[in-house]
């Protein structure tokens, strides 16, 4: 087992570690002196690498989508390396539309990647670290769960459904010494938007395009890949990891005031609410 100082290297697998935040966890794994398996679909940006780092990276063409091929990758992985100890779902998607104009395969096209591989990867992943008793599951969701906005419906519809999973996934393992997070990271210079695909425009929405336009218009600030590594190797080091995790000051911001709106709605229709609940002994009509 390679060390670096006393503390003892560990097992990445890393999936879309060829570009954007993947690459940037990645790099940040092995300048630390640990192993990384990095997934992704095209892995030759990763030769680098590689190259500067023989013998503790591992590049695995995977796509996340083809749920035989995670589990078959996954186990090269721990035949390799013998062990996983840290899983990141980083791999993703962004496809870009009004909710209404989604043709089914794009709304499952967008699921494909950003729910269900985290699932797959997940799944194949827990199995050895069921066996281990430890291990920590790093699910990368995106500020798009905090809340549905225009033109990334599917996109916010993928992540609540990698949050919603994740949750429960994190009770279940707990018992088997399995540590879940799911991180929420805010803007950053990666090819997402660049790499997106949109759905074919309908004119009726053409108004809130062009308000929406307007609000892009400056562009975006956002950070460097590296500032959110360093984040995630904290995480990693914590021997207590959270459930959650924000990444930037914009999303921190963001998820409070969102939260704040929620929590008034719900009190402005607490009346309605609670009235919709009346406790009574189940009916004897129909039961066997």
């Amino acid at each position: 087992m390679e060390t670096t100082g006393t503390a003892p290297s560990r097992v990445w697998f890393i999936t879309g570690a060829s570009r954007g935040l993947g690459r940037a966890f990645t790099e940040a794994a092995l300048a630390a002196g640990d192993q990384v398996v990095g997934a992704a679909r095209d892995v030759s940006p990763l030769d680098d690498l590689a190259a500067r780092h023989p013998g503790r990276l591992l590049a695995l063409r995977l796509d996340v989508t083809d749920r035989s091929a995670v589990f078959e990758v996954v186990g090269q992985a721990v035949e390799h390396f013998g062990r996983l100890d840290i899983v990141v779902n980083n791999a993703g998607a962004l496809s870009a539309g009004m909710v209404e104009e989604f043709t089914e395969a794009e709304a499952r096209a967008q699921l494909d990647v950003n729910f269900f591989g985290a699932l797959w990867v997940s799944q194949a992943a827990l199995r050895t670290m069921r066996a281990q008793g430890r291990g920590h599951i790093v699910q990368v969701s995106s500020i798009g769960a905090l809340g549905g906005f225009p033109s990334t419906g599917l996109y916010s519809a993928s992540k609540f459904a990698l949050e919603g999973m994740s949750e429960a996934l994190a009770a279940e393992a707990a018992a088997f010494g399995v540590k879940v997070t799911i991180v929420q990271p805010g803007g950053y210079w990666t090819d997402l938007y660049a790499s997106s695909t949109a759905t074919t425009p309908d004119a009726a929405y053409d108004s809130l395009r062009g308000e929406l336009e307007k609000q892009w218009a400056d562009g975006s600030i956002d950070s460097e890949p590296r500032l959110a590594a360093e984040a995630l190797m904290t995480l990693v080091a914590n021997d207590d990891p959270p459930l959650r995790l924000l990444l930037g000051s914009m999303v921190y911001d963001l998820a409070f005031d969102i939260s704040r709106r929620r929590m008034d709605i719900w009190a402005g229709w607490e009346e309605v609410s609670r009235r919709a609940e009346k406790a009574v002994p189940a009916p004897d009509a129909g039961l066997t």
